[in-house]
């Protein structure tokens, strides 16, 4: 599992909060180049004393040269720029690998909100499908990583775990021989796609996007189980990582031999042997060379696959045992259950002004501005550059008097005709009538339309009271009142336009409607028995019958 060591370094305090932590030995820098770095030091000596102890003199030139030869060439070696990059894409696609692990929370939480039931039927629909989820999920695990193979190396440890029943895995094993090419880790996601639209059908779900949001979430989980696999069949270009290994080996097998102290008569050599009498009995700096570089390599090595043994990888045994824990006591355990609705210590104030710490010392200021204490002193209002205006030739576009004139001669006013609409509802038809200013004023003193035109008299009064405004006012407006005037006169111009249109649909049914009322009074008018009909002509030529209200009007 990985360590954690974030306790101890939440807080850095002195000479930092790192030196704690180098005394530790699982997961550490030494616990991983040990091996390799004593095998670097028993060759370092083995060729010092093979040159001080058993060459003789022809060949001790011989070992010098080669000491020169590895000492002058080795530095060319760009271990620095190779080993970096590398361990770069390593880390990130360390970290990648772990955000892509899918966790069944959000599905669960989802199937325990939209799958109603508290009956054993729902219950059972609920489970199953976060069994089927988590079964899914474990199934992908076996096939990247070695540890959790060695616990689940058959399907009939999946079944003795409780992840599978028999009939289930007779199945996948029945798909296994018929297809063995291909991971059926896939299947368990589709049976519990299956299950939710059976949910559906049976009316436990309560609409269509409920159960999309839920197979979108399904889809998502699925998602996340083939990036692993993907993961696992595509792994960094193996010639990069034999270009870094090489590279760093090579590196110290050379420093094996061009760290060497040697022993020459040169002048320039006797200088240089003075400087490096360290490395006559310990290589000090050739060690911490070794430790940075292979360290930084090994690191490499342990993050390149994090699903194995190593001690930062991830411990999925764990996630395994958690996922299937939480998922049943989200679905089942805590399905539509909540505590029990009280009111808050603070539902009187609305809002707590401090909440309250166990130590009052603690307690800090608010956070603040960048530029809440900035000094501000020295700037003054004299030294504001003040606007003098001057005359040029830029047009203005502020001054909108000209454009008020020029629409007042070219816009286009609309001018609508008062009309009254009379609805009679015995015959089921609707007129309206025009009417001119002049008609407005006898429309007042008439009983009949006196609502009509008390409401019409309202509106005179109002345009009087517009008209009658002292034009100081006119005068005190600027450019931008008279603008929004303007641009609200257009806003009821268009108003006023679409309620024409509306007017001339409307008049349009209505004679359509009145037609037709026509023509079934005429195919009445043919089916009444001729004894109702009166024979005597009228002297507007129109036949009237026993119930009409001119044959009544005439007889009084």
């Amino acid at each position: 599992m990985t360590v954690s060591y974030t306790a101890e370094v939440a807080t850095c305090r002195r000479f930092g909060c790192f030196w704690k932590l180098l005394g530790r030995w699982r997961a550490s820098i030494y616990k991983i180049i040990w091996a390799d770095l004593l095998a670097f030091l028993f060759a370092f000596y083995a060729m010092a004393f093979m040159y001080r102890y058993l060459l003789g003199d022809e060949h001790k030139r011989t070992f010098e040269n080669i000491v020169e030869y590895c000492r002058s060439y080795g530095a060319l070696i760009p271990l620095s720029f190779v080993l970096g990059f590398y361990v770069a894409i390593i880390v990130e696609r360390w970290w990648s690998q772990y955000i892509t692990v899918p966790w069944p929370d959000p599905l669960a939480v989802y199937v325990s909100a939209l799958v109603r039931g508290q009956d054993e039927h729902g219950r059972l629909m609920r489970r199953t499908i976060m069994r089927y989820v988590c079964l899914s999920l474990t199934m992908v695990l076996t096939m990247i990583s070695p540890g959790i193979k060695r616990r689940f190396p058959t399907y009939d440890y999946f079944v003795e775990t409780g992840l599978l029943n028999k009939n289930e895995a007779l199945i996948i094993t029945k798909m296994d021989d018929k297809f063995p090419k291909h991971s059926k880790y896939w299947m368990p996601l589709m049976w519990a796609c299956s299950i939710m639209t059976r949910a559906r059908k049976e009316g436990r779900i309560w609409d269509d996007f409920s159960l999309k949001s839920m197979i979108d979430e399904l889809n998502k989980f699925r998602a996340g189980c083939n990036m692993l696999t993907h993961y696992d069949m595509i792994s960094v270009p193996l010639v990069y990582t034999q270009v870094v290994t090489l590279a760093v080996y090579t590196y110290f097998v050379a420093a094996i031999f061009g760290h060497q102290y040697i022993e020459l008569n040169g002048k320039q050599y006797i200088e240089f042997n003075e400087k490096n009498i360290v490395n006559y009995y310990f290589p000090v700096f050739s060690t911490l060379e070794f430790f940075f570089f292979v360290g930084w390599l090994k690191v490499a090595e342990t993050l390149i696959c994090p699903f194995g043994d190593d001690d930062d990888d991830f411990e999925l045994n764990w996630v395994i045992d958690r996922n299937l824990q939480v998922s049943y006591l989200i679905v089942d355990e805590m399905h539509n259950d909540h505590p029990t609705l009280v009111r808050d210590q603070y539902w009187d104030e609305v809002f707590p002004n401090e909440l309250p710490y166990a130590d009052e010392s603690q307690r800090h200021a608010p956070p603040e501005a960048s530029t809440a204490k900035l000094d501000l002193s020295k700037i003054t209002s004299s030294q504001i550059p003040k606007y003098t205006p001057t005359s040029t030739s830029e047009r203005d576009f502020t001054d909108f008097d000209g454009e008020d004139e020029e629409v007042k001669f070219n816009e286009l006013r609309i001018k609508f005709a008062s009309r009254r609409f009379n609805i009679h509802r015995s015959s089921s038809s609707v007129s309206f009538v025009d009417f001119s200013p002049l008609e407005l004023m006898d429309d007042d003193q008439d009983a009949q339309d006196g609502q009509d035109g008390q409401d019409e008299g309202d509106e005179e009064e109002l345009m009087d009271d517009l008209q009658d405004e002292p034009s100081t006012r006119e005068s005190s407006k600027d450019d931008f009142d008279r603008l929004r005037e303007e641009r609200e006169r257009e806003r009821h111009a268009r108003q006023l336009q679409h309620a024409a249109m509306t007017f001339d649909l409307l008049k349009g049914e209505l004679h359509n409607l009145s037609e037709s009322g026509n023509q079934s009074e005429a195919v009445s008018a043919m089916q009444t028995p001729k004894s109702s009909v009166s024979s005597t002509p009228q002297k507007d030529g129109t036949v009237q019958t026993d119930k009409s209200f001119v044959a009544k009007k005439s007889k009084k």
